[in-house]
């Protein structure tokens, strides 16, 4: 007995280092972190462009995507995931967007390649009753030959509203992607389904002022729905004007006038030395948490304003439902003439906490790259920037990099997701963020 017990103790010893060696503390009220940890399988060597999401009835269940076509999702509260393979009839062409309903299904959406059919001809979404594990064939919206369908997002009412459990889907339309044509244009599209996914309405149009098919700053691009208290679906977008922004006050089956949100100097799409194509289109969030912040409005996007050699990120908000807007603030909290980009927010809807991750070079003056979290307590008045990533990269441009990268939180625990290149090889990874002062009382 005492031998086993010497055994016991030794073995015990050496699960506390390893625990104590896959955390690190963040000197930043109450900021943990822990290890980088890897979610593609180590012979993928191609995955970019990520989306990341947890089940609100299983929050120790969590689901990824990247381009092309793969799937990844853990039920240990992201410390191993398991990776596989979308298909569908309709086809998998990239662009993942993932989202949990109340009840714990899961949304996969992306464009099409169907077999028969043009390339990009609708947008699809397939589901998950399992938690990622396995999907249906998925169901399609916006077909209109010969027109495209490109860079959609999703999102759900998880509110207490009579849209509860609708899921939302924004993308854009392009009349012939690319063309040089100046008749050929792009708008904002919307679509809704009631029933878990199965059907979707018929598109409706969002956006007032069409775009260029060039996808590039002149294009209308980048929609991303969120949801207010009382399920207002709301959207905002880059293009010719700047940043627009629009409502609807009956769970997505119309949509008023565009309200003008910010210029972005330089545009939306710009160049970051060493990433093959870099945008910053906008991303929207509403805090629907009983934080004293319930009802704001976020965009998060970046520019060049300050030149090309200082992307930075930046917020707005609302108070009044996108009546009107607020200061410009400024997230990267690092002194100027550095390069912050390819961001992405989300707000922990259990306190109101605002967390943004994003690519940085604030620590080195050549194409080393590193990946920041910023969180913000106070309503977006003011951001606490901590770095996530273990070591820092060299991207190399001719390989594509992805349009985004992800984060999702959920009652103090925060994951941010991101590609990362060592030669030209790509890999996934994510990191387990817990901010134990994650209280936020309302007033």
């Amino acid at each position: 007995m005492k031998k086993f017990l010497v055994v016991l103790a030794i073995l015990l010893l050496i699960l506390g280092y390893m625990m104590s060696k896959n955390k690190r503390t963040i000197d930043i009220d109450g900021i943990s972190i822990s290890r980088n940890i890897l979610v593609s399988m180590p012979g993928n060597v191609r995955p970019e462009e990520v989306s990341i999401c947890i089940n609100p009835a299983d929050p120790d269940n969590l689901a990824a995507g990247s381009n092309l076509h793969f799937y990844y999702y853990s039920t240990n509260g992201g410390w191993t995931w398991r990776e596989g393979r979308l298909t569908s009839t309709l086809g998998v062409w990239g662009d993942p967007s993932l989202v949990f309903d109340t009840q714990g299904n899961l949304y996969f959406g992306h464009l099409s390649l169907p077999i028969e059919g043009d390339f990009i001809d609708r947008i699809v979404v397939q589901k998950s009753v399992d938690g990622g594990r396995t999907w249906d064939d998925g169901a399609g919206m916006g077909l209109n030959p010969p027109k495209d369908q490109d860079k959609e997002w999703l999102a759900v009412d998880t509110t207490h509203s009579p849209y509860r459990d609708n899921i939302y889907s924004a993308w854009t339309e392009f009349d012939s992607y690319g063309s040089p044509n100046p008749n050929d244009r792009t708008r904002i599209l919307f679509s809704r389904s009631t029933d878990q996914g199965e059907h979707w309405s018929q598109p409706v149009l969002v956006s007032d002022v069409t775009g260029n098919c060039l996808d590039g700053d002149n294009t209308v691009e980048g929609a991303v729905p969120a949801v207010g208290p009382g399920g207002e679906v709301y959207l905002s977008w880059g293009g010719p004007l700047g940043i627009m922004f629009d409502k609807s006050l009956d769970g997505g089956q119309t949509f008023g006038q565009d309200t003008f949100v910010t210029v972005t100097p330089g545009g939306w799409n710009f160049d970051i030395p060493g990433i093959y194509r870099c945008n910053g289109m906008p991303i929207t969030a509403c805090d629907t948490s009983d934080s004293p912040y319930r009802g704001n409005i976020y965009i998060l996007w970046s520019d060049q304003r300050l030149g090309e050699h200082d992307t930075d990120v930046f917020l707005k908000k609302s108070t009044d439902g996108g009546v009107t807007w607020g200061p410009t603030v400024r997230v990267n909290d690092d002194s100027p003439g550095n390069q912050q980009f390819f961001p992405w927010m989300t707000v922990d809807q259990t306190n109101g906490h605002i967390y943004a991750v994003f690519y940085d070079r604030r620590d080195a003056d050549d194409l080393r790259t590193e990946v920041y979290v910023a969180r913000s307590r106070d309503g977006g008045e003011t951001f606490q920037n901590f770095k996530v990533s273990d070591f820092p990269f060299n991207p190399v441009q001719g390989i594509f990099f992805g349009d985004y990268i992800g984060i999702a939180a959920h009652n103090g625990k925060i994951y941010p997701i991101w590609a990362r290149m060592d030669g030209i090889d790509l890999s996934i990874w994510t990191v387990i963020i817990t901010d134990t002062n994650h209280v936020t009382k309302r007033k």
